[in-house]
Order: structure tokens, then sequence, then C-alpha cells
């Protein structure tokens, strides 16, 4: 099966597959380890999901291979050892070594955690691994997670995000009165100050709770990692933009006192190979979800409509209450949230002059 043709939902769902695919190899044949180490890595993902199910598999072969084989690093899907939901304690407990998911999962654990996979109305991925890397994040994201035994790296990233599915249209603001709708983390929390009715689901039971009319609506990802998952068949309308995630960081967590043991070597190992991951997941998505999103709307009928503007005025001033609420829940939350702010505000000074001036001119015709 070609990596650009989604699965098949079954193929994608099944508890017992071994996988979707073999994840590529990364480097070249590993050198023969005198010791091998067995490392557990833990997903928020079902096996082999397109996308964030992809990043974890590649993360494991990096680290396996550039390690030599001294850390044999084997995933285990959403529930396979742990449900999707509890990689976060899972790893801080010593359960498995490393986890791979998204700190918006992580909302009721630590509030400001959701910031580090995305921000309403905030960074795209370009932006977001500039404040990291330069503008104090990691710094900031190693200080919330050390209570937790936890050290977290970007490790892949799904890039922009649609808005989401739903049934019906959504036309005007009053629409979303009790709107049942899949979206965590910060996104969950606008959409209830908008009338909705959030609801949070690991991505293997999206799908399920969609077709049942368990919920009226339901975001994940981008058209690739979405269509894979099937939702284009019980839902019609895709909605545009994902305001609530302009950006979709998936993160790696890692155990601290189990990476504190590690050599310097492979200390450095597990870091270099999440900035890796970071990077090839983010064109991986950026390449699939051109095509996904044209077989959606030529081959599957899918109707995308943008949303009404009242939804993204509401929208945006409810993110500066959701990010006030946020910044008030305790010192290190607010002091998050300031530098959040100060990251957004700096590269929408730089994006208006570069980016946007520039897709206006693509555009023309």
């Amino acid at each position: 099966m070609s990596k650009s043709q989604p699965p098949s939902r079954r193929a994608l769902l099944s508890a017992t597959a071994a996988g979707l695919v073999a994840a590529p190899a990364i480097l070249s044949k590993p050198l023969h380890a005198a010791e091998s180490q067995a490392v557990r890595m833990v997903t928020s993902w079902p096996q082999g999901a397109p996308g964030p199910g992809w990043s974890a598999d590649r993360l494991a072969d990096r680290i396996t291979r550039m390690s030599g084989g001294a850390l044999t690093v084997k995933v285990f899907g959403a529930g396979s050892l742990v449900p999707a939901l509890e990689v976060f304690d899972a790893v801080g407990a010593g359960t498995a070594e490393i986890a791979h998911t998204a700190s918006l999962f992580w909302r009721g654990k630590t509030p400001a955690a959701p910031l580090f996979t995305a921000g309403p109305f905030g960074l795209t991925a370009v932006e977001h691994n500039a404040w990291i890397h330069h503008g104090g994040g990691q710094d900031l994201w190693d200080a919330l997670y050390a209570p937790f035994n936890l050290k977290p790296f970007m490790a892949g990233n799904s890039g922009m995000q649609m808005g989401g599915w739903f049934n019906r249209e959504i036309t005007s603001l009053s629409d979303l009165a009790g709107l049942k709708m899949r979206i965590p983390g910060l996104g969950g929390a606008i959409f209830e100050k908008l009338g909705g009715a959030p609801v949070t689901l690991p991505p293997g039971e999206i799908f399920g709770a969609l077709q049942s009319g368990l919920i009226d609506g339901a975001e994940f990802l981008g058209p690739w990692s979405d269509s894979a998952f099937g939702f284009q068949k019980v839902a019609r309308y895709y909605y545009r933009p994902g305001f609530h995630e302009p950006n979709g960081t998936a993160e790696a967590l890692v155990n601290r006192d189990w990476f504190a043991g590690l050599s310097d070597a492979h200390r450095a190992i597990v870091a270099e190979a999440c900035t890796a991951e970071n990077s090839v997941g983010l064109a991986e998505a950026e390449w699939n979800n051109a095509d996904a999103l044209r077989r959606l709307i030529e081959e599957d009928d899918v109707t995308l409509r943008d949303w009404p503007d009242d939804v993204l005025r509401a929208a945006k001033s409810a993110a500066e209450e959701v990010l006030d609420d946020l910044a008030a829940t305790g010192n290190l939350a607010g002091r998050i949230v300031a530098s959040f702010r100060e990251a957004r505000d700096r590269a929408a000074r730089w994006g208006r002059v570069g980016y946007e001036s520039f897709f206006r001119a693509r555009g023309l015709s």
C-alpha cells in the first residue's frame, strides 16, 4: 500500500494489526550492539495511524538505529499497553520510558500544557518551533512537566489544522448552541464559551462517535489524517480554518529518571531523533494534505465551508478570555501565557510583512 493513499478504516483501527506499514528505514544498517536495552514507547494513536502514528514509528526507528541497537524501541499503539489518554501518567510512573502524544490532552493535569501543541489564533508550525527553540518555550515546557517526572520534546507536526467535520451546516454563531463536538484542549474551552458542548475523545474513538450520533461534530488534524480515519464517510461538511490549532506539534514524553540515567551520547540521540522527526513529520503532512484535500472534494463529495464571520469574531474574543483564565491558574502558567503572547505578537509583525504579502502575490492571476 502506498503511503500517499489512506488505508481502509478497518486496517487502521484493527487492534490486532501489526501496523499499516513498516516505518521507513531512517539511517544505514546499525552497528552490532554489545548490550541492548528494551525501551517501551506508548502512544495516543492507533498503531500505524497515518501522520502521528508514522511519526511514532519513525522516532522509534531513529533512536534504535542511531544508538546502534543499544536502545531498542518498541512502539505500543493506543490501548495495547495503556489507554490513549493515560500515556502521560504511564511514562511519569515508569510503566513506559517514552510516549508519543500531544500536549493538548493534558489540560486537566496542568492547564497550560495545551499551548505546547498549539494556541488558539496563535502560532503556525514554523512560528511555534521558533518559540520553543529561541523564545524560551522549551525551558518553560521543561519546568511545567518536571513535577510529573517528564522531559518533553517536540517530535512531529501535523501542520495547519482544519476546523472540523459536521453533519449539518454552521451558518451563524447560534448554530453552535448545545452542539456536541469532539474538541480537546484550549479549543474545547473556546467552544464552550461559544455555547457548544466540547467532548474529549481519543483519536481512535472519533469515527464511531460521529457515526452513532454521540457527537455532532469533530476536529482532529488535517485532510490527510482525517481522511485516513474515514470521517468523510460519516460527515459531509468540512470547515476551515482551524483557528483553535494553527499548528499541530506532537510531543515525545520521556521519563526523567530514565533519561538522566542514559549516557550523554544516548541522551543526545533521543533529543536529536525528536528534532529530526519534528521536521520530517511536518514536511510529510504538508505534502499529503494537499492531495488528500483534493480527493475529499473531487472524489468523496465533501463540502468545504468557511466558518461564518460571527463565529470567528466570537471565537477570537473568547480565545483571549481563555488565555486570561489560563494565566490566572498559577505563576508558571502566567509566565507561559505571557511568553506565548509575546511570541505570537512578534511572529504576527513579520508574518504580515513576509508571508501574508507573499500569499497575496502568489494568488494573483
